[in-house]
């Protein structure tokens, strides 16, 4: 048997080799589950951001969330193995990794995503971001409405878009032409307007060169209705985000949490002292000069030595 650190190494190495694969291989690692299982997922994730959020710790709430999930799905034993690994790898998302059957590629990047302290991705976004997918999919989730979400959450929190559509090319609610459709927009993302791709694979699009061509059969078989065509083209030469938007309002898609700008007054507090112990350790060192005795390992770190518009 695997110790438990192997184990969780394991799960990330397959997680990583899983998404550098492409969505072939994905496809099968996971399957779409049942209604109930959605439902305890979006229940998962809003009670675990709301008690993060209260300050409790991620383990003392894995270790009792459990037993307020329905005990008919699967989702208790996810969430004590979870429970299990985060306790030995200090990772939530490895946890998801090891679990390619329960959980989608796509939220194991996710959470990913927010423990990555470069990413500046907070754990409340990416919990949320998750609620409101499980919450779309225990409804009737569509593939067009499922994308545009996945796509704008990656987008609105810069998580990355070549391993992100990797993850999700590998949800197995896409079937094999949305697989690999998302995986051909890997290659186009930021070379062709996103609202010029998916105008070009919408019903519209078709029904525009048949009445031009009766005869007409498009190469690539069209993902998006008419009215996503209609709302596509429109929005071409655009910012996305302006798209986004008028999807959710005209076809009822899921919105993507925004990011929000901390604006706090506990926050400003935190930069101002930031700043002051900065200026108190530069005093120290231009005094250190002066005197000759210069030794740059007492002050730290090097972001000491750096501008303050790079600060």
């Amino acid at each position: 048997m695997y110790s438990s650190r192997s184990r969780t190494a394991a799960g990330v190495l397959n997680l990583a080799t899983q998404l550098d694969r492409g969505y072939d291989d994905g496809m099968a690692a996971a399957a779409v589950l049942d209604r109930e299982e959605y439902i305890e997922q979006a229940y998962f994730f809003r009670i675990l951001r709301e008690r993060l959020a209260d300050g409790m710790a991620s383990q003392d709430v894995l270790a009792r969330i459990d037993q307020e999930i329905l005990s008919t799905t699967r989702l208790p034993y996810a969430v004590q193995f979870l429970s299990a690994e985060l306790k030995h790898s200090g990772q939530l998302s490895s946890g998801f990794a090891l679990l390619p059957h329960y959980f989608t590629a796509y939220q194991a990047f996710v959470i990913h995503g927010a423990e990555e302290e470069a990413r500046r991705f907070p754990m409340d976004s990416a919990l949320l971001a998750l609620q409101r997918e499980a919450e779309y999919r225990a409804g009737a989730a569509g593939r067009p409405g499922l994308f545009v979400y996945q796509f704008e959450v990656l987008s609105r929190n810069r998580l990355g878009y070549d391993a992100g559509l990797r993850a999700m090319a590998a949800d197995p609610l896409y079937d094999r032409d949305w697989s690999a459709f998302i995986d051909d927009l890997r290659r186009q993302v930021g070379l062709v307007d996103f609202a010029h791709i998916l105008f070009l694979r919408s019903e519209l699009y078709v029904q525009g060169r048949r009445r031009r061509a009766p005869e007409y059969e498009p190469p690539l078989p069209p993902l998006f209705g008419e009215k996503e065509g209609k709302i596509a083209r429109a929005h071409i030469g655009r910012d996305p985000l302006h798209l986004f938007a008028a999807l959710q309002r005209h076809l009822n898609y899921p919105e993507a949490p925004r990011p929000k700008p901390r604006d706090d007054v506990e926050n400003k507090v935190r930069v101002l002292e930031v700043r002051l112990r900065d200026m108190e350790k530069r005093v120290k060192l231009l005094e250190s000069e002066l005197r000759g005795q210069i030794d740059l390992s007492q002050f730290g770190k090097p972001e000491l030595l750096t501008d303050d518009e790079d600060s």
